[in-house]
């Protein structure tokens, strides 16, 4: 089931967060992150009006997705970056696909224009996914990050929607 996060999910996206931290590219954060440091990431988003959505299955939390504004400046108002991530051991089982999915649908009705996948470039499956949603390549940072020893490339993906009937 995907829903709209509440404080009480916090832990489990924390775990699924700092999981991708210790063991993965996907972040290219080196500590884990605390409890505290979840809870303002939430009350941020929340005051911002962007979504958390969990994939909850059998009362547990496996997977989270949310969006923020691309950058902080005024002109990037309908670019959004968005992130989906699933727990290890609920992985290739479609809940980053249905809740991509369901980031694209949110994005598309809050009338943004652009969404904003930024990748490790060795993280195949990501790059699938995105692809099979209409994201297109859009260009690449090399040695943009150093993590376990060596130096990543961070790849774009982007996506067009409908956009603001009048943007300002």
């Amino acid at each position: 089931m995907i829903r709209e996060a509440t404080e009480n999910d916090l832990m489990g996206i924390l775990e699924i967060y700092n999981d991708a931290i210790i063991n993965t590219t996907a972040i290219y954060a080196y500590e884990p992150h605390n409890i505290e440091e979840r809870k303002n990431w939430y009350n941020e988003r929340k005051e911002n009006g962007h979504p958390i959505l969990v994939f909850e299955e059998e009362n547990k939390v496996v997977g989270f997705a949310t969006f923020e504004q691309f950058r902080a400046y005024p002109a990037f108002k309908y670019s959004l970056e968005h992130s989906v991530y699933v727990h290890k051991d609920y992985r290739k089982k479609g809940i980053g696909k249905k809740l991509l999915e369901e980031l694209i649908k949110i994005a598309d009705k809050m009338e943004y224009k652009i969404m904003v996948a930024a990748i490790d470039s060795e993280n195949k499956g990501s790059i699938e996914l995105h692809k099979k949603f209409g994201f297109e390549y859009s260009g690449t940072i090399k040695k943009s990050g150093f993590k376990f020893g060596k130096w990543l490339d961070l790849v774009f993906y982007e996506l067009e929607l409908t956009g603001p009937k009048n943007a300002r």
